[in-house]
């Protein structure tokens, strides 16, 4: 198990070097650039002023030598500086930003896990009877709703029509004020429709893997055995079966860490949520090359943990897996 752990951990360096290389070259491919796009509403500003602010940059210089003085400053944990007026750190306008966006998601997947297990073992349990079929509808309904039209919905619904939750911000204006329970309650009302939005796809999806999980779970031998042997369905289902049928969910908790980052900038833009989502798709519109590169790197990194993470959670759960590993 060890020499398995260091073998992948090792491997993280050329995947890493690889999503660099790869990232970088089709962000600088893509149409336009930073000094194009600060200097497109101002069209009195030279051609000389122009190449000064791209020397600023260091975008006169040939891609692979960005690319290795971007690498160098990588190396020492420096993501360079914003290609935006204010030319902050982008670490540290991540740093300000990464708390809100994880907070967030981190409430948005647990709520997910937390309904989407016994919704699916709910549906398997009560397979083909008219709960299983009105659960699968849910399923399909969380596949096929995009998540920009159901965020403008529940904003139109709740926010414009019935009044009843803010439709943008984390805070009502003037809300430093307010005593502590008022504040975090209305930090609640402002997150409820983005929390909403973040979990609601993905909890369909995940009902479902642990419906099917389950059913394939419940066929095997051992569960026949347990329940010829006089233990409760509760007992059955809970203790021997449950634990199996959490294989693949395991999965999926891996790979929705990178989920964290990479999943908010929709809800994010759209309720005006001062988060990483918002951050990556302002910076995706202003050519702010640092700022993106900075934002891919984490997802990229957190989708190389997340799958380690999955790795190790599979042979804990699992002894067969643990040992066949321990044994390369």
């Amino acid at each position: 198990m060890t020499r398995y752990l260091l073998k992948r951990i090792l491997m993280l360096i050329p995947l890493m070097v690889g999503i660099t290389l790869i990232t970088f070259s089709v962000v600088h491919l893509a149409p336009g650039e930073p000094v194009e796009m600060q200097m497109a509403m101002n069209p009195k500003v030279g051609k000389e002023a122009r190449e000064r602010l791209r020397k600023f940059y260091g975008l006169d210089k040939p891609l692979h030598e960005q690319y290795f003085t971007w690498v160098g400053k990588l190396a020492r944990l420096d993501l360079g500086r914003s290609f935006s007026s204010d030319n902050r750190p982008v670490k540290d306008k991540i740093t300000e930003r990464l708390p809100i966006t994880l907070s967030l998601n981190i409430i948005a997947l647990v709520l997910e896990f937390g309904l989407a297990i016994p919704i699916g073992i709910l549906a398997a349990t009560h397979r083909d009877t008219w709960l299983d079929k009105g659960i699968t509808v849910f399923v399909f309904v969380g596949f096929a709703v995009p998540t920009f039209w159901l965020a403008l919905l529940l904003m139109y619904l709740f926010g414009v029509r019935l009044n009843w939750l803010p439709i943008s911000g984390l805070h009502t204006l003037g809300s430093d004020s307010y005593g502590f329970v008022r504040y975090v309650g209305d930090m609640a009302k402002h997150l409820c429709m983005p929390i909403l939005v973040a979990s609601f796809g993905s909890l369909a999806g995940l009902s479902r893997y642990m419906r099917s999980s389950m059913l394939n779970v419940i066929g095997q031998d051992y569960i026949t055995t347990a329940r010829a042997k006089g233990l409760s369905e509760r007992v059955v289902i809970y203790k021997h079966a449950l634990r199996n049928a959490l294989l693949p969910l395991i999965t999926q908790a891996g790979l929705a860490i990178p989920g964290l980052i990479g999943g908010s900038v929709i809800f994010e833009t759209i309720y005006a949520i001062p988060g990483m989502g918002q951050l990556f798709y302002q910076a995706v519109m202003a050519r702010d090359y640092p700022v993106v590169m900075g934002i891919v790197i984490i997802g990229a990194l957190l989708t190389l943990i997340g799958n380690l993470v999955a790795d190790v959670c599979y042979a804990l759960a699992d002894p067969r897996i643990r040992e066949g590993r321990g044994a390369q």
